[in-house]
């Protein structure tokens, strides 16, 4: 009887063995948003059923950057092999350099968690595959950074933060600056790979974004805070399936746009808090020849419920837009009192660009003071590039099909502003229920080159 108990036993431990219970996987929800181009769906990382690695168990310690940095390191490739996993951030300040993702990871922020990020350039190296402005190359490392990632996100009621002393150095644009942009622009034009395009170690001084996710999928940012940024605070490239929801964002540095969607697709955007120093919402798709060798449009983003605190737009288009931009539809926002703002939409352009703009639908928007419009449409908007570099190769973009309805703001210079060109003029503008309590200028509508511009009822 004995031996029959143990070689029961034995029996039941080796099949308990061979049939070892995985620990539970990340997997996805899907989330249907209408707009009227249509419905999108939308795939996110569900890391409910995932195991949870913590920081401290891998090493970090408060006030050593290099413990915590290796730290995070460790929890996210740790969670990557579990074939996902949360990596939790707990109460405190916690002092790192950068952080790179992998797939199936959920970096999570307790409340009352900071993570704050050096703002030594040293610490963002060696060289990622980056961009700048649309084009791009090889610099330094986003402070937050995927590249071909899925099912990643970031959550919590904590929050990020750059520290941003040595930052603020690189934003004035000095000659060497301007040199190096010169130089990517030739390069890129050349269609040199990007692994030649190194932007580090010299005079560029490219400042990184704060989070960059770079031909990624499945993304989720959900609750934190985020304060600061070198440059673009949140910037997805060349990826798909993003929710961004529930965030207070707050950038007032230089180029401080708050989200930045490039030559990216199916994305929401919702109850978020922007106070930028730069457009709160910036979309873009690739600048020049980059745009127009990847042909992928950034399309299908829909914005609602976000209140904008400061910011020069609440939504820009543009400039770089070679790529594409349809499909763009903002619900139910407002612009509080006190913000600093030119223009509630403004769609800008050049000669050199290309791509297109199209199904741009804007509405139920409460707008403040406008140093300009509400609507401002342009197509000779090239900065500092005017000067910089020649037109090599000239490529108009074709604006149409753009609706605006149960729009008001305050006080503004003119209800619209829109400059087209007289070879490809702008097509099909419709505003209903665009108002305004006072308007400075003696048009409302300052219109060049536009056809089939359509108000009502009469706007006052």
């Amino acid at each position: 009887m004995k031996n029959f108990i143990l070689c029961a036993t034995l029996i039941l431990s080796v099949s308990l063995y061979a049939f070892k219970i995985e620990p539970p996987k990340v997997s996805q929800k899907e989330t249907k948003v209408k707009a009227p181009f249509g419905t999108t769906k939308i795939k996110t990382p569900d890391f409910s059923k995932c195991a949870s690695f913590l920081i401290t168990d891998f090493g970090a310690i408060k006030g050593d950057k290099d413990k915590t940095s290796q730290a995070i390191a460790k929890a996210i490739d740790e969670a990557n092999k579990a074939g996902g996993g949360t990596v939790v951030i707990p109460e405190g300040e916690w002092e790192t350099g950068k952080i790179h993702f992998k797939s199936n990871v959920n970096l999570h922020l307790n409340k009352g968690a900071l993570l704050l990020f050096s703002d030594n350039p040293n610490d963002y190296l060696p060289a990622v595959h980056s961009t700048w402005e649309g084009l791009e190359c090889y610099n330094y490392s986003p402070l937050i950074y995927a590249y071909q990632c899925k099912n990643i996100a970031i959550t919590g009621e904590g929050g990020i933060k750059a520290k941003m002393d040595f930052w603020k150095k690189w934003a004035g644009r000095p000659a060497g600056h301007m040199n190096s942009l010169k130089r990517l622009y030739n390069l890129s034009g050349q269609n040199v790979p990007v692994e030649q395009r190194v932007m580090v170690n010299d005079t560029a001084n490219l400042r990184p974004q704060f989070i960059q996710f770079n031909r990624s999928e499945n993304i989720l940012l959900d609750g934190i805070s985020i304060t600061n940024s070198p440059f673009w605070t949140v910037h997805m490239y060349l990826s798909k399936d993003i929710i961004v929801r529930n965030l207070n964002i707050y950038a007032h540095g230089h180029n401080n746009d708050g989200f930045d969607p490039e030559m990216s697709q199916n994305i929401l955007v919702e109850n978020v808090t922007f106070d930028q120093g730069d457009d709160a919402i910036a979309v873009k798709s690739g600048r020049n020849p980059e745009g127009w060798r990847s042909k992928t449009p950034t399309k299908n983003l829909i914005i609602r419920n976000c209140t904008i605190k400061n910011g020069h737009q609440l939504l820009a288009v543009g400039s770089e837009l070679s790529g594409g931009i349809e499909n763009v539809f903002i619900d139910n926002c407002e612009v509080l009192d006190g913000a600093k703002m030119f223009n509630l939409v403004f769609i800008k352009t050049n000669e050199r660009m290309g791509g297109y703009v199209k199904n741009i639908y804007v509405q139920n928007i409460k707008g403040s003071k406008l140093d300009f419009g509400i609507l401002g449409i342009e197509t000779d908007v090239l900065y500092q590039w005017k000067n910089l570099v020649p037109t090599v190769e000239r490529r108009l973009t074709p604006i149409s099909d753009v609706y605006l309805t149960n729009v008001h703001a305050k006080n503004v210079k003119f209800i619209s502003r829109i400059k087209g060109e007289k070879e490809l003029p702008i097509k099909n503008i419709f505003l209903k229920n665009v108002t305004a309590d006072k308007v400075e200028d003696s048009q409302k509508h300052i219109n060049e080159n536009v056809i089939n511009f359509n108000v009502s009822p009469k706007t006052k």
